[in-house]
């Protein structure tokens, strides 16, 4: 099929593929925006060895998996809860973190999510200086030289919208839309690859010339006279 009878199909079904788009886009829209707004703050602790030496600085990284699993404990959970003075039990609010390595950085990545945003700053801000405190405690009693320092990289945090966000869902919605409207044009463009429409369709296919078409309106006529 060349560029031309592509182009032919565009300008007979194209509406198909504009109209999926942006019904597409509007529902994707229109959910975004009766969905509950949730906030997600972000706080990251560095965990850095107190010297630049190859084999504590690969000390580090692995311990940071360590912290992560140390974090993710419903002890840990319980003690944000007390100090943030917060009302859910641990279930609650383990359900609303994510926290992660970055061993590249030697960071850890703790995330919050609420409906709140205040609440989500302040379970994130909280676990990470909780977490600072005991690392802080426990290294006073080591050789400051096979330290790894433990803080809160910054102590302001903000909590941006994280979903719903329309816009970029509408877009996604006028994406997927096209798609499925371009497999529909498809689909129709199959089911009537069997049918001979045009003469240039009847010339391609049966390789002979047309001699002569019957008008639509004088084929509508003798339907009728037939009908009578």
């Amino acid at each position: 099929m060349d560029l031309r009878a592509y182009l032919e199909i565009l300008r007979r079904r194209g509406w198909i593929i504009i109209l999926t788009a942006l019904v597409a886009a509007v529902l994707a829209f229109g959910i975004s925006l009766v969905q509950t707004k949730t906030y997600r703050a972000t706080v990251r602790i560095s965990a850095v060895p107190a010297r630049p030496d190859w084999g504590l600085g690969n000390s580090a990284k692995d311990l940071l998996r360590n912290f992560v699993n140390n974090l993710n404990t419903h002890d840990m959970a319980n003690r944000v809860i007390s100090v943030a003075q917060l009302d859910m039990n641990s279930y609650d609010l383990l359900s609303k973190l994510t926290i992660s390595a970055e061993p590249d950085n030697f960071m850890i990545r703790i995330d919050a999510k609420d409906q709140d945003p205040e609440i989500a700053k302040e379970i994130a801000l909280t676990m990470a200086q909780e977490f600072e405190t005991d690392r802080r405690q426990y290294y006073e009693t080591q050789d400051k030289s096979n330290r790894i320092e433990v803080k809160v990289v910054d102590s302001v945090v903000d909590a941006p919208l994280y979903k719903p966000k329309p816009v970029t869902n509408g877009l996604a919605g006028f994406v997927l839309g096209g798609l499925i409207g371009a497999l529909i044009v498809l689909a129709l463009e199959w089911m009537s690859a069997d049918i001979l429409a045009t003469p240039e369709t009847v010339a391609r296919t049966l390789g002979l010339p047309v001699l002569g078409t019957i008008p639509a309106a004088a084929k509508r006529a003798a339907q009728r006279k037939q009908g009578n």
